[in-house]
């Protein structure tokens, strides 16, 4: 079986997409005739994958945007994963971390009951919290590592003394274990694009892995320092993520078609700088 990182390569390379479509939907923000659907939610998001899954490589629903509208919310989860083709790169943005059984529910929920191919997990807890998550070799883990808010600073850089006697980041110490935990081709990052250089130094530690890199579109991350700091030695294994920029493109009933014009303009955006880094004009 191809390891998650083979997945990831593939569905990006079918594609020719670095991009990763966040579902993260809020109803007031939906176009008013979808709002009078009888599953406005469901509908939005199917309308917005079949617009899209051609010129992107994963989506990434945000569970809080579902679990909010209760049970509900859950099954319209449910349904949108299902709704994405084969091939695609699924992400839970379930940011899960916790100790024994409770960590082993959070993944089999994710990975055996809802079907996703990976999750964004918190490695605050240390190892035996995502231990679970890892167990499920042929499933990914973007572990958080600096995010993209303002605060995330307030613990990811302090300076700590890691193992080797070298003082740095925390968030450097967690890039270098998590690589360490690559066992099974199934570990990523998560990296804002709020934090250029700080990606630059993420990628030297974890040069083999793949980063998840948010903060795009309404962030205003920059797209040109996150694609050139982000990708790998071969110009892949970057997820660029865009949520609200491409879901929310418009708010009239082309709302689909906008979404699609946003996801190709964000592609080609992401090729021409990757095109320049390799050196073809």
């Amino acid at each position: 079986m191809a390891s998650f990182i083979d997945r990831l390569r593939q569905a990006s390379r079918e594609a020719n997409s670095l991009v990763c479509v966040g579902l993260d939907v809020n109803p007031a923000s939906m176009p008013l005739t979808i709002q009078r659907h009888l599953n406005p939610i469901l509908d939005f998001n199917k309308a917005i994958i079949d617009a899209t899954a051609d010129v992107v490589c994963a989506y990434k629903p945000n569970l809080a945007f579902y679990e909010q509208l209760g049970p509900a919310g859950m099954e319209i989860l449910a349904e949108t994963v299902k709704h994405i083709p084969r091939g695609k790169i699924i992400i839970a943005d379930a940011k899960r971390g916790d100790i024994g059984n409770t960590a082993k529910a959070y993944a089999k929920a994710l990975f055996e009951v809802y079907g996703f191919d990976a999750a964004t997990v918190s490695p605050y807890l240390g190892r035996d919290s995502l231990q679970p998550f890892l167990d499920y070799t042929d499933k990914g883990i973007f572990v958080l590592c600096k995010t993209s808010n303002p605060g995330s600073a307030e613990f990811q850089n302090l300076a700590v003394k890691s193992e080797d006697g070298v003082v740095r980041p925390l968030y450097e110490v967690v890039a270098d274990r998590v690589t360490s935990w690559n066992e099974h081709g199934n570990c990523g990052l998560v990296v804002g694009a709020t934090y250029p250089d700080e990606l630059t130094r993420v990628r030297r530690i974890a040069p083999d892995l793949p980063i998840l890199i948010p903060g795009i579109g309404a962030q205003a991350g920059d797209l040109e320092a996150s694609v050139k700091n982000g990708v790998d030695a071969n110009g892949e294994l970057a997820l660029i993520t865009s949520s609200r920029a491409i879901i929310y493109a418009s708010a009239s009933d082309d709302f689909d078609l906008a979404a699609r014009r946003a996801a190709i303009a964000l592609r080609d955006a992401i090729n021409r700088i990757r095109m320049v880094g390799r050196g073809d004009q």
